[in-house]
C-alpha cells in the first residue's frame, strides 16, 4: 500500500527512441481544417492506461511501427504555413513517434488505490520532450511503464490538433488490432485529408456563434468585463472525481418538471453546470455559458468519411443568466442543451468553419464550463492482446469538464473537473445533493461501501 498518493520515480534504463513506419510513407504536407488547428486545441490529449499483464515491449514497438503506415501523419512533424504564420499543417516527414520505456517501484493494486484523482507525480508516467515551443514536440509519445507485479501503464500523448477523441480511440485500436488480429485488414482506414472541412471562398457566416469571441484592444482595457476562467486559473486548483450510475442520472432525470426526454449527457450536464456555477457564487445577473463537444461526423451534408480522424467535432454553446441556472428544475437547463445540438446543422457548422478564417477569433473560455466527452468512444476497450484495462482516464485535470468511462460499467460516467480548493467542498456537496438513496437515512445518501452510489 502506498503511504501518500504521490508515485515514487521513474526508471528509465534506456533513452527513448523514435518509432518511424515501417515502410515508406508518402512525403508531402497536410493541410489542418480550420476545425483543427484553432488555438483552443493547441496541446496533447493524454491518456492513462493501467493493464494487469504487460505486453513486450518489442510487440509494441513493432506494432507501432506497422500502424504508423497507416497513420503516417502521427509521424511527421507540426510546423506553421509557409504563407500564414497563423495556419499549421503537417510535415509528414516519417521522422517517428517518441517511445519511452520505463519501471515504477508498485502494484496494479496500489496504484488503483489512488486512481480517481490524478496528481502532479503522474506526470512522471509520460515522457517529457524538452521543446522550446508546442510545434516541436512530436505529434505521437508513448512511454510504457512497466510494475512490480507484472502490470503496466500505459501512456500517450496525441497532438489535438491532429486528432480528437473519436480519431484517437480509432488509431489507439487500430494499433491494437496489428497485435491481436495480425492477419486480418483493418475494418476502419483512416482518412487523412482535411479539405471535406475546407472554408467557403468568400467566408460566409450565416449564423450567430455565441460559443466564440473576438480579440479586440476594447476588449483587453475592458476591467469590467468578470473572467471565471482568469479566476480559476489564478487559484490553487483540486481535481475532484464523481461516478454517476444509472439511478443517479434517473434521479436527475426526475428534476426534469415538466417531464422531458434527454439523453444521460443532457442530465448530467445540466447538473454539473448547475452545481459548478452554484459552488462559485456568482452573481444571478451573470451570463454564464456551457461549451460541450458534439462530433459533426453525420451532420455535415455529405456526411464525412468514414475513418475520419481529424477534428471532427464543434463546441456547442448554451448560455443564461445564473439566476436562471441554480434552481432545482433542470428542465430549462436541458432545453438550452438540447437547443444548442439541435442548432447544429450543416449550415451552421459551415458558418462556424468560416468564422475561424479570422485568426482574432478565439474560443469564448472566458465565463464557461467546458465539457468534453470521452465517455462512448470505446476508449476504455482497448486491448493489446493481455485483457482490457483495469483503469482508463486522463493524465492529469484541469478546469475543463471531462466525462470518462467506467471500467466495467458501460452505462456510468464519471465527471472529472479540477475546481479551487477553496470550493471543492460546495462543488462535491451540489454533486451529490438529491441524489440521495431514498431507503437509507444517511444524510447525504452516500455510503462508502455502497455499490450504487457516488464515490
Amino acid at each position: 500500500m502506498l503511504k501518500s498518493p504521490e508515485l515514487p520515480d521513474c526508471f528509465y534504463l534506456d533513452k527513448p527512441t523514435l518509432i518511424g513506419p515501417n515502410t515508406p510513407t508518402p512525403k508531402h504536407s497536410l493541410y489542418l481544417s480550420n476545425l483543427d488547428d484553432q488555438k483552443f486545441l493547441r496541446f496533447s490529449i493524454k491518456y492513462l492506461y493501467l493493464f494487469k499483464k504487460a505486453v513486450s515491449l518489442d510487440i509494441l514497438k513493432h506494432s507501432l511501427s506497422k500502424v504508423l503506415v497507416d497513420y503516417y501523419p502521427l509521424a511527421g512533424r507540426l510546423r506553421t504555413c509557409s504563407l500564414d504564420d497563423q495556419k499549421l499543417e503537417i510535415d509528414c516527414n516519417g521522422e517517428g513517434a517518441v517511445f519511452s520505456d520505463a519501471f515504477m517501484d508498485i502494484t496494479c493494486d496500489e496504484f488503483l488505490e489512488i486512481s480517481r484523482k490524478p496528481n502532479r507525480s503522474w506526470r512522471k508516467l509520460l515522457y517529457r520532450v524538452e521543446a522550446h515551443s508546442f510545434l516541436d514536440i512530436p505529434p505521437l509519445v508513448v512511454q510504457v511503464t512497466n510494475l512490480r507485479c507484472g502490470g503496466m501503464i500505459f501512456c500517450t500523448a496525441i497532438n489535438h490538433c491532429i486528432c480528437d477523441g473519436i480519431g484517437t480511440s480509432q488509431f489507439l485500436h487500430a494499433w491494437a488490432h496489428v497485435i491481436t488480429k495480425p492477419t486480418l485488414d483493418h475494418s476502419i482506414l483512416p482518412f487523412h485529408y482535411r479539405h471535406v472541412l475546407k472554408p467557403r471562398d468568400p467566408p460566409q457566416i450565416t449564423h450567430t456563434h455565441p460559443g466564440y469571441t473576438k480579440n479586440t484592444l476594447k476588449d483587453n482595457n475592458n476591467n469590467a468585463h468578470v473572467d471565471i476562467n482568469q479566476y480559476l486559473q489564478s487559484q490553487p486548483l483540486v481535481p475532484t472525481s464523481l461516478t454517476f450510475t444509472t439511478s443517479h442520472v434517473l434521479r436527475l432525470k426526475r428534476q426534469c418538471v415538466p417531464s422531458l426526454k434527454c439523453t444521460t449527457f443532457e442530465a448530467l450536464a445540466s447538473h454539473t453546470w448547475r452545481s459548478w456555477v452554484r459552488s462559485l457564487d456568482l452573481s444571478p445577473f451573470l451570463n454564464v455559458k456551457l461549451l460541450f463537444s458534439v462530433s459533426v461526423r453525420k451532420k455535415l451534408n455529405p456526411e464525412m468519411p468514414q475513418g475520419y480522424y481529424g477534428n471532427g467535432f464543434v463546441l456547442a454553446c448554451a448560455e443564461t443568466a445564473v439566476k436562471d441556472l441554480v434552481t432545482p428544475n433542470l428542465h430549462h437547463v436541458v432545453k438550452l442543451i438540447q437547443h444548442a445540438k439541435s442548432s447544429l446543422t450543416d449550415e451552421h457548422v459551415r458558418s462556424m468553419i468560416d468564422l475561424l478564417e479570422d485568426k482574432n477569433v478565439k474560443t469564448d473560455t472566458s465565463s464557461s464550463l467546458v465539457i468534453s466527452q470521452w465517455a462512448k468512444l470505446g476508449l476504455e476497450d482497448l486491448d493489446f492482446g493481455e485483457g482490457k484495462p483495469l483503469h482508463m482516464g486522463p493524465l492529469t485535470s484541469d478546469i475543463y469538464c471531462l466525462f470518462l468511462p467506467v471500467v466495467g460499467n458501460f452505462d456510468a460516467v464519471r465527471v472529472q473537473v479540477s475546481v479551487p480548493e477553496c470550493v471543492v467542498g460546495k462543488f462535491e456537496y451540489f454533486m451529490k445533493e438529491g441524489l440521495e438513496n431514498e431507503e437509507n437515512g444517511d444524510i447525504n445518501g452516500f455510503h462508502n461501501g455502497e455499490q450504487n452510489s457516488l464515490i
